[in-house]
Parts: C-alpha cells; structure tokens; sequence
C-alpha cells in the first residue's frame, strides 16, 4: 500500500544526538520569519535504534541541555603508567556528562509542545533527490510504505562503511555503572584517562572514571586499536581494572553501556545530495583524535538551524577546522604505526600544557601559536616522521 505523499520543509532523520539536538534548535517560532515545518523521523524499538549511552563533552558556563546533565567536574585527573597523578582545574570549563535517556526525555518533553515539529516513528528506506527538494522512502510503525516530499533533508544515521582513509583506529570501549559498599570515589573529580591498565600490542588502553557519588561512578575500559574484544574480553576487561586497580571492594553493577567510535582522517561528505545533508558523526562530527561527538554536533547543528531559520541552504559546517583534522591525522598515523607510545604522549601533554588549554586544544578552540606550543611538548622527531610521511599514503577502506 502506497499512501499520499505528505509534506514537510524540513525532514530530519534519527532521534539520537544529532537529530533531536536539530530538531530542538528548530522548535518554535523566530520573530518576523515564518518557523520551517519539521518532521523528526525516529526509528521504532529495535536494531536500527541506538542503545542507551553517556556523551561527554566541555563548555563555558550554562549549556541549551544542562537540565539533563547528570553530573558535572570542575577537576580532571590522567594516570600516568608509573607516575604521580596529574590533577588540574578546568575553569572556566566544566566537564559534563549526560545520559542518552535523559536527553531524550528533555527534548521530548519541549517537542510535545512544539508548534512546528512534528515526531514520527518510521524506518528510512531511500532519500533521493527530487526538483525543488528530496523524496524519503519509509515504512511506518503498521508497515505500511509512505512517501514523503520535503524541501530539505539533514540525515543523522550512521554511516553504513567507512570512507576510505589513510589511517583509521577505533575507540571503544565497556563500562559499569556502579554501586560500591564503601565510598570509593572523590565526586570532585573525574578520571580522564588512567593508564594503569595492561596495554594493547597493537594501541593504547586506559580506565576512565565519571563519580557521581562517594559510592558511585561509571568506571570504563576503552582501547584505542585497530580490532573490538569479545563480550568476554571487555567484561575482564573492566572488571580487571574495577578489582585489581581501583580496588572498589564489593559493588554492584547497575547498568552497562558498551560502544565504539571510529577514528578516522577520511573525508566525510556533509552534502549527499541538491537537497541532502548529513549531520552529527555521519557529517564528521567526531573529533578524530578523540572520539569526542557531542559538542562537534552542537556547532553544527546550531549552524544548520540558523541557516534554515534565515531561509539558506542548510549545510552543516566541518565541525572541527582544518588545521585541527590535519593535526589529528599526523597523531592518528602517529599512534598506529607504533612510533609514539600513546600513555607516555598523553601523559606529557597532560603534564606540561594547562587542562583547561588542552582541552580548548581538543575543541579546536585554541589559536595557531598555543597549536604549536602545544605540538612542540609532544615527541617532535616521530611526529614530524608522521606528518612527512601522510602525502604518500594511499587512502584505503577499513575491513
């Protein structure tokens, strides 16, 4: 069955981060200017839908979604391998932590009384290219096939393969959210990166620490490599790192969130089409040095909806510069070919440059001069050897 063709300006597909982040920042009318129709496209219950996950990410003062920030450090720690912990201020930074589910529920509860977007369960088949704008194919929740004619499409949903790249290594990783018996954790602070842990042949490892109580905290292990583990692998993994080096004693696990993000210096297309656009990690999104997506995605959605409120062509902005993706390259070929050891490279930045710079460093936030003050405090010769070699390298797809 075929039904009508509905319509709408803006077709927003996926409710995760990216989707419901635009959808929110295009809720509501501008003065002087007609507000776009919107129809935000969730997937129904089921494998096409993300599962719960904590975003991180740092910002100045009050955030558009700090109602739904679970917990939030002015302090940060990184572990070196056999050194004294490295401890710092962020001000005027704070770093957040916010939970998918929250999230959704904030957002969800300001769309409801939106007076222009509207929320429909659907799965995508096909977008295509049509005059004046696109044609999305799905099917709704009773299985029956809709057309949909809009103006303009921003898709969020993640890419089915990588793009070609020279370098490419995964973030990921497997948390607990944990309950301890004893306080076991200082709330002030978060642990950023411990690298205590065993380390990879073939990457980097380390223990990551978010309290949001003396007795409780998310307690992850994440990899920097070229592979994922076995379900068995991570939750030795963690529980390696839980028991043996934080020591927790007796704790229950509460909840679990497993994930991996890709760390890539291939191109990634924001404009798949006249009227199409891809936004969030789809739309490069992701710092490629860092996995970090949240704040990346807020630049760009930000852009998009004032470009659609103006009534402009909406494509999404690079969410990091160039000179920050070419940085991240030479580090991601860095990395993979073994010349730096990765604990003792992040473990020197951490030690020599400010938290709060580096972090603004990692934003993409920092200018050319603090960049190369910045690089200067990492192992110059094989860095250097990175980025000389980087031209050669032929751009292959990840398998």
């Amino acid at each position: 069955m075929l039904r009508a063709e509905a319509e709408a300006d803006v077709a927003v597909v996926g409710a995760g981060a990216a989707g419901l982040s635009l959808a929110h920042r295009l809720s509501g009318h501008t003065p002087g200017r007609r507000a776009p129709s919107v129809l935000l496209l969730d997937a129904p219950p089921g494998p096409l839908r993300p599962p719960s996950r904590t975003w991180c990410f740092w910002e100045r003062g009050r955030g558009r979604f700090d109602d739904a920030v679970t917990a939030s450090w002015d302090r940060l720690r990184v572990r070196p391998p056999a050194a004294a912990p490295i401890e710092d201020g962020l001000a005027p930074l704070r770093y957040k932590m916010i939970r998918s589910d929250d999230f959704e529920d904030l957002v969800g509860r300001d769309l409801a009384h939106s007076p222009n977007v509207r929320r429909l369960q659907a799965t995508v088949e096909t977008v295509e290219d049509v005059t004046g704008g696109a044609r999305v194919h799905l099917r709704d929740a009773d299985g029956a096939h809709r057309v949909l004619h809009t103006r303009w499409v921003l898709d969020s949903r993640p890419l089915g393969s990588l793009p070609a790249a020279r370098t490419t290594l995964l973030q990921h990783f497997h948390g607990w959210f944990v309950r301890t018996s004893r306080p076991a954790f200082d709330p002030a602070v978060a642990d950023l990166m411990d690298f205590r842990t065993p380390q990879p042949a073939d990457g980097l490892s380390f223990g990551y620490v978010l309290p949001t109580g003396p007795c409780e905290a998310l307690v992850e292990y994440t990899e920097f490599s070229p592979r994922t583990l076995t379900a068995d692998g991570y939750e030795a993994a963690v529980r390696h790192y839980a028991d043996d080096i934080l020591r927790l004693g007796e704790r229950e696990v509460l909840a679990t969130e497993t994930g991996v993000i890709p760390m890539t210096d291939a191109p990634i297309a924001r404009q798949t089409g006249a009227s199409v656009f891809r936004i969030g990690a789809a739309g490069g999104a992701t710092r490629p040095a860092t996995g970090y997506t949240f704040a990346g995605l807020q630049r760009q959605t930000r852009a998009v909806a004032a470009a659609l409120r103006a009534g402009r062509r909406p494509l999404p902005p690079p969410a990091h510069s160039a000179r920050s993706r070419a940085m991240d390259a030479v580090l991601l070929r860095a990395l993979a070919s073994g010349r730096v050891d990765g604990p003792a490279l992040f473990s020197r930045l951490f030690a020599r440059v400010p938290m709060a710079r580096l972090l603004r460093f990692l934003d993409g936030d920092t200018r050319l001069h603090e960049d190369l003050a910045i690089g200067l405090r990492t192992p110059v010769r094989p860095m250097l050897h990175s980025a000389l070699e980087l031209p050669s390298l032929p751009r292959r797809p990840f398998d």
